[in-house]
């Protein structure tokens, strides 16, 4: 277990917070812009949060991968506790702590009407606009220090993820039982040599797609499919 000196969790994301305020305002104005609340969806959080996404991803990978044993943490390990680290719910998690809810409510247009409350409150949502931050400051300040506040920030999720793994597939299936409904996993695509093998999986409910993932053996893939469907189930 990576040793840390002990904080309480609001202590947590101060350099990302501080590098958010930093931001000039032609990248402030999209980070906070929902697609629905302008004519052109250029101008949203959207390209931002794809970028942030990836810059998250590596911050964490990067973190991690020098810091636990490669005898007891593989790369399929490694991987479901990087997921862990970095889904939705986490980043939703980190969003609150560093306000943003109330930051993108600030933001939103006068006409954007009763909606905007529920909006801001959803998982999706602070999901994106938390990688967009992500990718915002990767743009103004690089990535060595963005990259340093992104660990900051989400601590306790990387922590809750190597002390509480969660098996995704069988969060699923708990959750689906309460509903009467059963999910299907279907390999869609296979890629690469037989040594070096990747496999696209897509996750169904009464043969309706609820999450895509992808992973080096069936196992890794239909965790992360399993993932975004526990994900979208929860918007």
């Amino acid at each position: 277990m990576i040793e840390r000196p002990a904080r309480t969790e609001s202590g947590f994301g101060t350099g990302l917070r501080e590098l958010l305020d930093r931001l000039p305002e032609d990248l402030v104005a999209p980070v906070f812009t929902h697609a629905s609340w302008t004519e052109r969806r250029s101008e949203s959080y959207e390209r931002l949060a794809f970028l942030g996404d990836s810059v998250l991803a590596l911050a964490v990978t990067a973190y991690l991968y020098p810091r636990l044993e490669a005898e007891r943490y593989g790369a399929g390990r490694l991987t479901k506790i990087r997921a862990q680290a970095v889904s939705g719910r986490s980043c939703k998690a980190v969003a609150e702590r560093l306000g943003i809810p109330g930051r993108l409510g600030a933001a939103a247009p006068a006409g954007a009407g009763a909606s905007v409350q529920s909006l801001i409150g959803t998982e999706r949502v602070l999901a994106s606009v938390i990688e967009a931050v992500i990718g915002a400051c990767f743009l103004a300040f690089g990535y060595d220090e963005t990259a340093d506040a992104v660990v900051d920030a989400f601590t306790p999720e990387i922590d809750d993820a190597l002390e509480h793994p969660v098996d995704f597939k069988s969060a699923l299936q708990e959750r689906l039982a309460r509903q009467g409904a059963l999910v299907t996993y279907d390999v869609v695509e296979e890629q690469g040599p037989p040594h070096d093998r990747r496999f696209e999986i897509r996750a169904a409910i009464g043969g309706v797609e609820v999450g895509r993932g992808s992973g080096r053996s069936k196992k890794d893939a239909e965790q992360e499919a399993a993932q975004a469907a526990l994900e979208s189930l929860e918007q």
